[in-house]
């Protein structure tokens, strides 16, 4: 069983229930060691002192911040817990929203909230039953590890969830990350009908069982067959299509893909357009393409008339 990464109360008004809190996901990620190419001898991180070279235990180490120029304030550990003293230990639950008007940009890491003993139960569930029934998140702020967070505390598979969000100082503009935003035509009415079929083709109920760590996967193949000694297989990239692709016609192929469970349908003889939907420029093309000549003196009622007749 995990063990709580923060102890403390979780406080409402005047209502207060100690509370522990634990990791809600697991990291899965392969992690190596690291070794010298070419021998069996571990490379490790040390913490040294950068003018003696000697090494240095994690209790003789003080924080320090930088003003520039070589020059540095330094900051003990419990000078740092002290400027937080009841924050530090609480989860101070400053008003309720609805849960869908914090946008996911907000969200971080999440936790589960049980009661640090069965004594404290009954008042945690009765916090528990509010905000079920209300479908409301309480906003609330605590430290954790040394740094202040915001969170929203929930109801959520039977105990009390506590997401951690970002500040609105931590999240970064689209504009302030990628410069100069690029100039998004309008697309054209049928593009946007093709594209929205194509999302409503593609919309399914939400089964995060379905996604898995297929990279993870990969590398666990890779480690095994390293051990067994086995030559290892690695697929080519496929080459990028260099064709410059009809976005419409790139649309319907996809949804007509959808359709027909993934496979690509069999093609059928090319189907006249509808002459009166096309534009001006569009019905020039198409008789070209049919050879019509004098296409370019006709009026559109001439280039119609004689594209029915090809």
């Amino acid at each position: 069983m995990a063990r709580p990464v923060w102890s403390g109360a979780l406080s409402l008004g005047l209502v207060t229930v100690p509370v522990e809190l634990y990791p809600a996901v697991a990291d899965h990620t392969i992690h190596f060691h690291q070794f010298e190419r070419g021998t069996a001898d571990r490379i490790r991180n040390r913490r040294v002192n950068e003018r003696t070279g000697e090494e240095v235990t994690q209790g003789e180490i003080v924080k320090g911040y930088d003003l520039g120029g070589g020059d540095h304030v330094l900051v003990e550990p419990d000078e740092l817990d002290e400027i937080a003293p009841e924050r530090s230990r609480r989860i101070d639950i400053e008003q309720f929203v609805e849960l869908d008007e914090i946008d996911p940009w907000f969200f971080d890491k999440t936790y589960w909230l049980k009661p640090a003993k069965e004594d404290f139960a009954k008042a945690y569930g009765l916090l528990l039953q509010a905000m079920d029934r209300s479908e409301k998140a309480g906003v609330a702020k605590f430290v954790l590890r040394g740094k202040e967070y915001l969170a929203a505390v929930r109801a959520g598979e039977g105990v009390m969830v506590l997401n951690t969000l970002h500040f609105v100082a931590d999240l970064r503009k689209p504009k302030d990350v990628m410069g100069k935003l690029p100039e998004v035509p309008k697309p054209r009415p049928k593009e946007l009908d093709m594209a929205l079929a194509l999302v409503d083709e593609m919309t399914a109920p939400w089964k995060p069982e379905d996604y898995r760590d297929e990279y993870s996967q990969r590398v666990e193949e890779l480690i095994k067959a390293k051990e067994a000694g086995k030559e290892i297989a690695h697929e080519e990239e496929p080459e990028p299509s260099a064709d410059v692709v009809d976005l419409f016609e790139a649309l319907s192929r996809s949804v007509k893909n959808r359709k027909s469970g993934g496979k690509e349908p069999k093609k059928k003889a090319a189907k006249k357009p509808e002459l009166a939907e096309l534009s001006k420029s569009d019905l020039d093309k198409l008789a070209r393409e049919q050879g019509v000549k004098g296409r370019s003196k006709m009026t559109r009622a001439q280039l119609e008339k004689a594209l029915k007749a090809s």
